[in-house]
């Protein structure tokens, strides 16, 4: 029986005698492999036919993806089909070229057939086939999923070594690279000091988040559908220093940060500036609010005597943070928190931001910003897929808003960050609501964020605590509650990394003086707190590649920046062990 697709009638019966099932154990005969799951198994019923199916299970982060990525041929049309079960199951193709494409159903109780296709583009020699489910919504199953159309033909050999390649522009946090073009080849991979950094199509890349005054070695491989080729003759470059002296903000080599409860108590008691105690490098004044999701406009109000008993007095107030800042301490004015959702919707919003936080600044004289925005305040639209440029208006008016202030305010300026991980890491599985719709569009919406600013910020420091499962480069799955969470969390970091898995659209790494380590200062703080003895454990793992445990980092970071804490007053609760253990590690 022929399968009818649109223009088939101008197909010759020898052109459709050539059409094959590009998919590889589209009935999952052959366990998974070559689909990568993230959530899946073969189980022996219910099947649809053969001996095997398909099980994955959803998550409430996780959509249960399982996908496999085939070779097709340019300028050509091809159906995709398989039979599913189970409720809100979708079938799918991205990287047509073309239109990427899915379909679905809502229900299907007993196997179903679900059905679509493409045309691939003018250049187009690999698309990714994929299912999923839907959040939290029980087991799927799927079988025979075919990719039917022009078989995409092999290549028997990998490209020839490239030639030719050497350094353009070279910056304090960046190097431009170039080589020369490989017959056969159909991509390329650049390696940085033996770890690959970045994949191009082109002959060309420029590779990122340097550090200044540092000597690096660049290589280049070639690739196609057989294989990868050997390295490239290596070529080196210096970065030189930063234009503006690198070392502005004046913050030490390794700094402790902590959250001050300013505006209002909790369990933990109400600290007064004076009492913090010198080991304490940057103080975050927790927290900047709205007045309202949307205005923009930020308001910090201290905490009251009737919520405080020990409050100081505004002269006070303001008269210890200057005593901070004449013994090198920095005191930030964090916005957001766990209740403050702040929306810039809109450039009046953005406009009203950089006005009411720069009079917060004005009034108290403090160094800097910190933005620790949570919740709902930063999501993804609908198609905005690229980190680098991002179309978002709440993502585009807050790099607006920041880079303004750094202007205003100068090299001197600090800004910090503290997204949760479902914004950062959990970017390396999922961006946005994804190319074929249905993720959460919260998934790595601080990405943009941070690129856009990585040369203007001081500090990143990631909530490793409050946080679900993330997938590390390991493409393990990372929890909670030892030396390990950490160690992954900052290594993705420090290393980069391909955002939801995409290896054209790499997420630079961090400067390592950029970067400091979020963690609860006790069991009452958050969850995920760790002893002292894991604290120990992760930084010597990623300051001195020793006591690293199983996973496998991608470098030694001796000029990490430190580590950050919520908070100063649930540490001193706690009688300052979090301090304490900084203070033996860094001296």
């Amino acid at each position: 029986m022929a399968l009818a697709v649109p223009g088939s009638a101008a197909l010759s019966s020898a052109a459709r005698a050539a059409d094959a099932d590009a998919a590889v154990n589209g009935g999952f005969e052959s366990g998974l492999s070559p689909w990568t799951c993230t959530a899946g198994t073969t189980v022996i019923s219910p099947v649809h036919s053969g001996a095997s199916a398909l099980q994955a299970t959803p998550q409430g982060s996780d959509n249960a993806q399982c996908a496999q990525t085939v070779s097709v041929r340019p300028n050509s049309q091809y159906t995709l089909a398989g039979w599913v079960r189970g409720s809100y199951v979708y079938l799918g193709a991205s990287g047509t070229g073309t239109t990427d494409v899915s379909t679905w159903t809502q229900s299907a109780p007993d196997w179903q057939k679900l059905a679509t296709t493409f045309t691939t583009g003018a250049n187009t020699t690999k698309v990714t086939i994929y299912t999923h489910g839907w959040y939290g919504t029980g087991a799927y199953y799927a079988d025979d999923v075919s990719l039917t159309g022009p078989g995409g033909g092999t290549t028997t050999q990998p490209p020839t070594v490239p030639t030719g390649l050497k350094t353009g522009s070279v910056t304090a946090t960046s190097v431009a690279l170039s080589w020369t073009p490989v017959t056969g080849a159909t991509g390329y991979a650049v390696y940085r000091d033996g770890f690959k950094v970045a994949s191009t199509s082109g002959t060309s890349a420029t590779v990122s988040g340097l550090n200044p005054s540092t000597a690096y070695a660049f290589q280049v491989t070639a690739t196609n559908d057989a294989g990868e080729s050997a390295r490239s003759a290596t070529v080196t470059a210096t970065t030189p220093a930063r234009s503006d002296g690198g070392g502005s903000t004046q913050l030490p080599a390794h700094a402790l940060v902590g959250y001050l409860h300013a505006s209002f108590a909790n369990g933990s008691g109400y600290t007064r500036m004076a009492d913090v105690p010198d080991s304490w490098d940057v103080i975050d004044l927790a927290f900047g609010e709205p007045t309202s999701v949307t205005s923009g406009d930020i308001r910090f109000n201290r905490c009251p005597v009737s919520e405080c008993p020990n409050v100081e007095s505004d002269a006070d107030f303001k008269a210890a943070i200057k005593a901070k800042q004449a013994a090198g301490k920095k005191v930030l004015i964090s916005i957001g928190g766990q209740n403050g959702q702040v929306q810039l919707t809109t450039t009046a919003a953005r406009d009203a931001f950089v006005s009411s936080v720069s009079k917060i600044i004005d009034q108290y004289g403090l160094d800097g910003l910190d933005i620790d925005f949570e919740g709902h305040s930063l999501s993804l639209n609908t198609g905005d897929t690229d980190f680098k440029n991002p179309t978002t208006p709440v993502v585009v008016n807050l790099i607006s808003a920041l880079k303004t202030l750094k202007a205003k305010y100068g090299t001197t300026f600090v800004l910090t960050m503290a997204p949760e991980t479902f914004f950062v890491q959990n970017g390396y599985q999922f961006y946005g609501s994804g190319k074929w719709g249905g993720q959460d569009p919260r998934c790595g919406a601080y990405l943009p964020v941070i690129h856009a600013l990585r040369d203007d910020l001081t500090l990143l420091h990631v909530q490793d605590y409050n946080s679900g499962p993330i997938m590390g480069l390991d493409n393990q799955y990372h929890s909670m509650g030892g030396a390990d969470f950490h160690i992954a969390m900052t290594d993705m970091l420090l290393t980069g990394f391909p955002v939801a898995g995409d290896a054209n659209n790499v997420f630079p790494p961090l400067r390592p003086d950029q970067v400091a380590i979020g963690m609860p200062a006790s069991v009452n703080a958050g969850n995920g707190y760790v002893a002292p003895a894991e604290v120990t454990k992760t930084l010597d793992c990623l300051t001195k590649k020793t006591n690293c445990g199983s996973y496998p980092t991608h470098g030694t970071w001796p000029a990490l920046r430190g580590l950050m804490t919520w908070s100063v007053n649930w540490d001193r609760f706690a009688g300052w062990e979090f301090q304490r253990t900084f203070d033996s590690y860094f001296g």
